[in-house]
């Protein structure tokens, strides 16, 4: 504002200009501020989401039929539709060093009344594993592979995502199509 000698300041066409910019600033910024609380608020929520998981049993009252029942009691804590049909078989046992590993796989698929045998499953590979070492009355190990993948989940760790088993029965479908026979 300029000042004149023994008037009032009157604005200049400069201070209405950074009057202005000064209002849309502060609303930029209050935007800013705004939407960086409902992110981190949003954020939260997913961080805060609680992975479901089962009291697993000691390793020394593993059986292979315990064992099974067990996989199924977590398998059921699994957010996915309940259209999806599984059938579980125990597939060996495997001494190691340190440790036993029984080998379980169950596939998964979509029956329909058009489709009653499904064109494409997918297997997810279980391993149950009790130490030689440590003692028996600690949970057996437990961790997950699902087919065409390497990466290992454990219960408790990983959140199951229905998505896994459509894009396994998707690609094979995908593959087939391109296959002649």
């Amino acid at each position: 504002m300029l000042r004149h000698s023994g008037q009032r300041s009157v604005p200049s066409e400069d201070d209405c200009d950074t009057e202005a910019v000064e209002k849309i600033a502060a609303n930029i910024v209050q935007l800013a501020i705004t939407r960086s609380v409902h992110n981190i608020e949003s954020s939260l929520k997913v961080q805060s989401y609680y992975i479901k998981n089962i009291e697993w049993m000691a390793c020394e009252d593993f059986t292979v039929e315990r064992g099974l029942q067990q996989l199924e009691e977590y398998v059921s804590t699994w957010e996915i539709h309940d259209s999806w049909l599984h059938c579980t078989d125990f597939l060996h046992e495997e001494d190691q060093k340190y440790c036993k590993r029984y080998h379980y796989r169950m596939k998964w698929s979509i029956p329909t009344r058009r489709k009653p045998i499904p064109r494409a499953t997918a297997s997810v590979y279980f391993i149950i594993q009790l130490s030689k070492i440590k003692p028996l009355t600690l949970p057996i190990e437990v961790l997950f592979i699902l087919e065409s993948n390497r990466m290992e989940h454990r219960p408790g760790k990983t959140r199951f995502r229905e998505k896994w088993l459509k894009d396994i029965i998707e690609s094979k479908i995908l593959l087939m199509k391109n296959i002649t026979f």
